[in-house]
Formats: C-alpha cells, structure tokens, sequence
C-alpha cells in the first residue's frame, strides 16, 4: 500500500491553570478562533472549538503529520501568549500542564460538536471537574486525582 490514509478526530479537553475562571466573554469567541487557527496551521482541521470560562474542548482532524503532544504544545503555548497580550486581566493567564486526548468515532462526530457547542448550557448543572472526571470514566482512562488537577 503505497498510499498513507489517516482520518483522527481528536477531542481535547484542557483547563485554565487552578482551573481559574479567566476565559471572559469579551475574549472569548477570539480566542476559540484563535485556537482554531493553531489546528489550522498545524494542518490539524478543526471542527469546533469551546468551553466554559475555565477550560477549552477542542474537536479537530488529527495530521498524519504531527504527534498529538506536539500539537497540544502548539496549541496552549501560542495561545497563552497571544491572550496574553488582551490586557492586564490575562497577565497570569495560563493553561494547566496536563490535558486529555480522546479519539472520537466518526459515527459520534455530531454528539461532540453538539456536546461543545452547549458548554455554557452544560456548565450550569456541572463543574469542570465533574464534567472531566465523567469524560475520563467514559473513555475507561485511568487516572489518579492526585495529578489530575494542576
């Protein structure tokens, strides 16, 4: 087989560091674009990027050409500097070191844009934390919450 055929949807999920409540609705919608632009550039097509004002999901195509740690990398270090630069209100702006990578069947693509397109709704009833640990449990991922949270 001659030819490498790759289709990865990814559904990243990673918080604010402490999970603080800094992603305010005046920078919000830019910097999903922004994050989305990242993907993009990186060859990685996003599908939809949201969240909540303490964490981000990303859902996006996966590049044969990346490794996702890489892409994740990318991805919270460009944008923590470039929130950085929208005010004295983001000037201890950063992401947790840690984050989560499923991988999303395509037959379940629709559920998780809709699942992130609804994230404020969503927020009312659960926290992140809440909302994280049912994520890690769906995916069977084991996990100790002692380095979970950062």
């Amino acid at each position: 087989m001659g030819q490498s055929l790759v289709k990865n949807y990814i559904h990243l999920v990673f918080s604010t560091k402490y999970r603080q409540h800094m992603i305010f609705p005046s920078v919000e919608e830019e910097l999903h674009s922004y994050l989305g632009g990242i993907c993009k550039k990186l060859d990685c097509q996003p599908i939809i990027v949201g969240g909540f004002t303490n964490h981000i999901h990303i859902l996006c195509l996966l590049s044969k050409k990346i490794a996702l740690m890489k892409l994740v990398e990318e991805v919270k270090s460009h944008s923590s500097k470039w929130i950085k630069t929208k005010g004295l209100a983001y000037e201890n702006f950063y992401w947790q070191d840690g984050y989560g990578a499923f991988s999303v069947n395509p037959s379940e693509i629709d559920r998780v844009i809709k699942y992130i397109a609804n994230q404020k709704t969503h927020h009312q009833k659960k926290n992140f934390e809440d909302e994280y640990r049912a994520i890690l449990l769906k995916y069977q991922t084991d996990f100790d919450e002692r380095y979970v949270w950062d």
